[in-house]
Parts: C-alpha cells; structure tokens; sequence
C-alpha cells in the first residue's frame, strides 16, 4: 500500500460516522451544481435575452442576498446549531433552482437569485461550523482538503454533462438542468433528516465568558481577524467572483470559444483538483498556510495572464488550449485555498463563536461575489479585456501582501505549525 493510500485510510479509519457522512455523500450532493456553475451568465444572456451588464448585476444579487442574511444566519447557527440552518438553506435552493428553471424575465431572475443568496449566505457558515464541530484539531486541514476535492469532483462531472447537453438554441435543455440542480438538494436534505439527525453542531459558551456578546464588531477587532477577511474578500475576488461571469465570458467574448470547451475547462480544472488535492495535502502538512496562501496566488496570477493571451488568438486552436491551460493552472491554485483559510478561521474561533467566525469569513466570500460578476461585467461588455486581466493580476500580487501581514498576527498552531506527532498522517 501507498503511503498516499495509507495516509487516506488512516484518516477515513479516525472520522467519525458524522463525518463519513458528510464526505460520502459531498460529489452527488454538487453534481446539480457543476450542471449549472458555467452555464448561468449564458443562459441569461444568449438563452433569455438579458444584456451580458444587467446579466452580470442580476449575478451578483445573488451575493448582496448571501451578504445581508449571512451575519444573522452566523448568530442563529451558533444558537440554534449548524443542522437546523442548512436544512433551511437546502431547502432554499432547492426553490431557487425551479424557479430559475423557467425564469423568463428579470424579475423572476431575481426571485430565484434571492432564494439561491439566502442558501450561500446561510450555508458557509452552517457548513463550515458542522465540520468543525464533527472532526478537530489538525485533520480538519485534511478534511477541508479532501471534502474541497470531492466538491470539485461533483461539480467537475456535471460540467462535463452539462457542456454536452446543453444548447443555446434548445431552451429546455437549460430547464432540465436547474431542475436536476434542485433534484439535487434531496441528497443533503435526506442526511440531514436521517443519518445527522442527531448532529446539531451547537456549542455553549464557557461559564468565564458567557457574560461576553461575542458581538461581531468584537471579532472583527481582532487583528488577524480583520485582515484575513480583507485578504478572503480579493481572493474571492479574482477567484470564484469571476468563475460564473468573468471567465465564461470573457472565454466566449474574447476568447470566442463554445460552451462545449466552456463545460470542459471546468472539467479540468476538477481533473487537476482530484489528482494533486492529495499530494498538496501531504506538501502542506505542518507548513505555514500563510506561505501556501502566497504560492495560490502565484498561481493563480499565472493562469489569468495565460487566459489573457488566449484573446491574441481567438476561436482557434490555441485559444481552446489557452482556456483549457487556464483552469489547469487556476485548479492547481485552489488546491491551495480550501485546506488553508477554512482552517485558519476555525482555528482562530472559539468553539461557542464558531458559527460567527464563519460568517465573518463568509460575508468576505460574499462580498468578493457581488464585486466579481460586477466589474467583469462592465470592464468586458466594455470591450475592456486587458483592464481585466490586468486587475486580476495585480489583485493576486495583493494577496501575497496580504497573507505576509497574517503571517506576523496568528499563532503558529493556527497557521499550520505542529508537531511531528501531532500531524495528521496525510503522508
């Protein structure tokens, strides 16, 4: 056996039953939404006749919603628990989906971007505090890791089904898609009912700090805190802000590529996600996240500039080998993110603020959301290609700043430094 296959039994062994759950079920649960993460700036646009601007602002209600409800959704998952909350988010988008499934105006755009905002924006920090709540200490870098991967690997399948079925000129075959989306939602709907019925993920406040508010004013206060959240709001920013608007767009527009190598790309991207999540893992282990952060953004400054070229050439054969470089470079980069800022933001929280340490976290994320779909948008409806890239570039030289100031702010134990012994056998 492996030491790669060992390394991964070991951790499935120590999981607790809660959290075989939760990674066995995470790829059926996010097929739905790879059937429909590159396709949602086109439907609107080449399949409902909706202006590629007021597409991209339609997007981004979809973040202002998340925005608004994720502090609330932050302060009931800490009082309420994590469980209760997602079934009230899962249920959302499951709505959400079917009423975009046959949305024909803007309007009815936006009642579906409404429900599918409240599910984000209560979610992330539902989800995230469940998994802190089920699995500790170091393997929770792991599990971050490896739930990111198979997230990828659900999203990835559907991408590719999705770039095959799909037809601008069929519009019911965009229908049939956000329904299969929604039909989705039943997986974590019947796990949460069934298997984790008993999970509430809730914690009670210690006795010397239950007179405290854990207000988020007072969290935000906190250094460190205040500059990871700066630091998730411009990766969000020039990373998945710009995966559902800057890039399809940018790759049919400038590029001029089809929806066809559109739905492939992201099937890379989680090709590269599934093979080196593993050995990233091992790489990381007892390093400081914050210099992992540093090599994402490298990364992720590379594939931009490669997806800028591809407009030298388009709709030829090295603009689709450019498109499809790009999200291998950009894959390669988020391996990087998922078991690093997760971590980080957990192992800052107190178990009884959990809750509202992810929603900081994820008002960031939600924020990075409604500026992405935004300003790629305009810059490209605009005809402004090159000032897009070039901002994403220099957004992804913010971060490595960015993450040397975190540096100097968080313990060693929650950047990522432990001991020997105490690291989780991901090797």
């Amino acid at each position: 056996m492996s030491s790669r296959t060992a390394g991964l039994a070991s951790f499935w062994a120590d999981l607790p039953p809660a959290g075989r759950w939760l990674l066995s079920t995470v790829a059926v649960q996010t097929l739905g939404r790879g059937l429909t993460l590159p396709f949602t700036v086109i439907y609107l646009n080449e399949v409902r006749g909706i202006s590629l601007d007021l597409a991209g602002t339609l997007m981004a209600v979809i973040a202002v919603v998340a925005l608004a409800v994720t502090g609330p959704g932050g302060t009931l998952t800490d009082r309420l628990g994590a469980r209760v909350m997602l079934l009230l988010a899962t249920a959302a988008q499951l709505l959400g989906c079917v009423v975009l499934a046959f949305a024909t105006t803007p309007a009815s755009v936006v009642v579906s971007f409404v429900l599918l905002g409240v599910n984000f924006g209560i979610s992330w920090p539902a989800f995230n505090a469940l998994i802190a709540a089920v699995v500790t200490g170091p393997a929770r870098q792991v599990y971050f890791g490896v739930n990111f991967a198979l997230v990828n690997l659900g999203i990835g399948l559907g991408g590719v089904i999705g770039g095959v079925f799909v037809d601008v000129h069929r519009p019911a075959t965009f229908t049939a898609i956000y329904l299969a989306d929604a039909a989705c939602m039943l997986v974590p709907l019947g796990l949460l009912l069934g298997p984790l019925r008993h999970v509430h993920g809730r914690a009670e406040a210690p006795a010397e700090t239950a007179a405290q508010p854990g207000s988020y004013l007072a969290i935000l206060r906190r250094p460190e805190v205040a500059w990871m959240t700066v630091l998730t709001f411009l990766g969000t920013f020039v990373g998945y802000g710009q995966m559902e608007a800057g890039f399809p767009a940018f790759a049919r527009r400038v590029s001029e590529v089809s929806t066809g190598v559109i739905g492939f790309a992201f099937a890379v991207n989680t090709f590269v996600i599934v093979a080196c999540q593993f050995l990233v893992l091992r790489r990381i282990s007892g390093h400081r996240r914050t210099r992992v952060l540093i090599l994402m953004a490298a990364m992720w400054a590379l594939s931009w500039c490669v997806l800028g070229l591809t407009g030298l050439v388009p709709g030829g054969a090295a603009a689709v080998a450019g498109v499809l470089l790009f999200h291998a470079v950009f894959g390669f980069g988020e391996t990087m993110l998922q078991p690093t800022v997760p971590a980080i933001t957990n192992d800052m929280a107190p178990d009884h603020l959990r809750g509202r340490y992810n929603a900081v976290n994820a008002g960031a994320f939600q924020g990075g959301t409604i500026a992405g779909p935004v300003v790629a948008g305009l810059l490209l409806g605009h005809h402004l290609a090159t000032q897009f890239v070039v901002m994403l570039v220099l957004g992804c030289v913010a971060i490595v700043w960015l993450a040397l100031r975190v540096e100097r702010l968080v313990t060693p134990g929650v950047n990522g430094l432990v001991e020997d012994h105490q690291r989780v056998a991901a090797s």
